[in-house]
């Protein structure tokens, strides 16, 4: 644990002269019933964190971590999606970039709807030569990379 790069679990391991200022280890430490921030306290901290991992490895609770690319909320996962749509990087893989593709469909349809104030059922019943649902198609195809069979998978439509 004390060597992954993405995680803050070291600083709370090192003295106060050699982390951030901003850092409240004091609050951590308390929450796990150490009284004061010595190295024997953050040793204590540190064999606690390790026996949890040690328990907790192979549960089930640790599925979505391994398994998926956003651990959160439904309104963070949202949030996270409407930023890899629009800074879309190398560090962005396939569920993040696919996710985010749709939602950005999803969004730029609500979009035309509401400018041309049609429901999702109105624009459904359209005809698919219907000029109006050839440019929100257009609009899809040329502002994301989803596919025809895609756009009407997110969009229902």
């Amino acid at each position: 644990m004390r060597s992954y790069a993405w995680s803050s679990f070291p600083e709370y391991l090192a003295s106060a002269a050699r982390r951030p200022t901003w850092l409240r280890v004091d609050r951590l430490l308390g929450e796990h019933g150490i009284p004061r921030d010595t190295p024997a306290g953050r040793r204590m901290f540190e064999e606690r964190m390790e026996e949890r991992r040690r328990s907790e490895e192979n549960t089930e609770a640790w599925a979505p971590v391994r398994r998926g690319w956003c651990l959160g909320g439904e309104a963070f996962r949202k949030e996270l999606l409407a930023q890899v749509s629009e800074r879309r990087g190398a560090h962005h893989y396939g569920a993040e970039l696919q996710e985010g593709e749709e939602e950005k469909a999803e969004r730029l349809v609500k979009e035309e709807l509401a400018r041309r104030k049609w429901s999702e059922k109105e624009l459904a019943e359209k005809p698919k030569t219907d000029r109006h649902k050839v440019r929100i198609a257009l609009r899809l195809r040329r502002d994301t990379t989803m596919t025809l069979a895609g756009l009407r998978g997110a969009c229902r439509w």
